[in-house]
């Protein structure tokens, strides 16, 4: 499962390298429960959190759908 999130993640990474930030994979649960870690830019922007939810974990959840949450480490 660890390939697939790598594979989606890699598909809204020039989005978020394009405002200077991007994401990077930390860990995959048996669960399904992906926890990434922000950087650059997005690491410490305010719209973080939206980010995450609302374009990280719905593609993810759309690519992949085991994935239950996307969490920020």
């Amino acid at each position: 499962m660890r390939e697939k999130v790598q594979t989606a993640l890699d598909k809204v990474r020039p989005a978020l390298q394009r405002d200077g930030g991007d994401v990077e994979l930390v860990d995959v649960t048996p669960d399904g429960v992906v926890k990434v870690k922000l950087t650059g830019a997005c690491g410490s922007c305010p719209m973080s959190t939206y980010t995450l939810k609302q374009g990280i974990e719905r593609t993810l959840k759309q690519a992949i759908p085991e994935i239950k949450e996307v969490m920020q480490v």
